[in-house]
């Protein structure tokens, strides 16, 4: 047995035959080798890629200059429908992303065994943290009420109801005594990671950066648009890499993966498309230049369509993109080639070229 000294007494694990690691003894799940962050020999090549991804995306709002969000603010140009759209962004954003932070630290990490996943987990914790600045700094930028938008998931309904949704998940894998030993642990983590990587971050994400990304294509609020070009990269990775994970457990442990486990999954990804329409719905009570509920409504059914074919679910409304030009942004279809496909792009945000 081998064991590490500490200030604090740490469980003994089981060293292999050699002392050495080896790829076939890696699991993503329930793997005793988590006494030190054992990166080699990499077994899922496919989260170190995550990682090399994030690291080329690396950016930090204060980069990106906020004077002519500032001006346009200030102005008359923006109409009281559009500033809405804005603050009930910003009002969502700030806290969906810390608590998506706050699982990825608090449940699953501690979960998740494989060194290079966690690797790649520790990277997406500091994106987190960088996203939950970047709305400081936008709200700092422009003078907002910070009661207002930071207040707004207890405040505004259909803001709330996202929130209570996603942070039932967590309460569930924080409960006292909560395991994955066990066929239902390993089911309610499955269940977890599906609420947050493709629910949250596949969902809930992209029918806002549609319509902070609208404002961008008009030339307004061209910092704002900037940023969130970068978060979408950013998550446009976590997504990836959480249906990578989620594929990979379901792979590993196929007993979970049951006909009454899947409807349960569709039932909730159904659940989370109606909670996303009726935000929208808050969002655009009257729409705006190129944005209304209808065509939201069929955005977030085709994208909840893309998730559900991406982890092996039957698709379930049949709806076309209405927002095609987010396709000069991210082509849904080819999540898993963005980088590929844009690799000039592979530098610092402030070097980033937007033509």
């Amino acid at each position: 047995m081998s064991t590490l000294s500490f200030d604090e007494p740490m469980v003994a694990v089981e060293e292999p035959k050699g002392g050495r690691v080896k790829a076939t003894e890696k699991r993503l799940i329930n793997c005793a080798q988590v006494d030190v962050n054992q990166l080699m020999p990499i077994k899922y090549h496919w989260a170190w890629e995550h990682y090399m991804n994030g690291c080329a995306n690396h950016w930090m709002p204060t980069e990106v200059a906020m004077n002519q969000d500032v001006e346009v603010w200030r102005s008359n140009k923006l109409t009281d429908d559009e500033r809405l759209v804005i603050k009930r962004n910003l009002g969502f954003f700030s806290t969906a992303e810390s608590l998506v932070g706050n699982n990825l630290v608090l449940a699953i990490f501690k979960h998740v065994t494989n060194a290079e996943c966690r690797q790649y987990l520790l990277r997406q914790a500091f994106e987190e943290a960088v996203h939950s600045h970047t709305f400081l700094y936008v709200v700092e930028s422009l003078g907002l009420n910070e009661g207002e938008i930071f207040n707004m998931y207890r405040e505004i309904p259909a803001i709330a109801s996202k929130d209570r949704f996603e942070m039932e998940l967590t309460a569930e894998v924080l409960s006292d005594g909560f395991t994955t030993e066990t066929p239902a642990g390993r089911q309610m983590f499955l269940k977890n990671l599906i609420g947050y990587y493709v629910i949250m971050e596949g969902i809930f994400f992209y029918s806002g950066f549609v319509m902070v990304l609208s404002f961008l294509r008009r030339n307004l609020m061209k910092g704002i648009g900037e940023q969130f070009q970068y978060i979408l990269r950013d998550e446009t990775v976590h997504m990836n890499f959480g249906i990578d994970l989620i594929n990979g457990i379901k792979s590993e442990n196929p007993e979970l993966w049951t006909p009454q486990f899947q409807t349960e999954m569709i039932e909730r990804i159904r659940h989370a498309v109606e909670l996303e329409i009726a935000y929208a719905e808050g969002c655009l009570p009257r729409g705006i230049l190129g944005l209304n509920v209808e065509a939201f409504r069929d955005y977030v059914q085709y994208i909840a369509d893309r998730r559900l074919e991406r982890i092996g679910l039957p698709t379930q409304y049949g709806s076309a993109n209405p927002f095609p030009w987010m396709s000069e942004t991210i082509d849904l279809s080819k999540e898993k080639n963005f980088f590929e496909t844009r690799v000039t792009e592979y530098q610092s945000g402030g070097s980033l070229s937007w033509d």
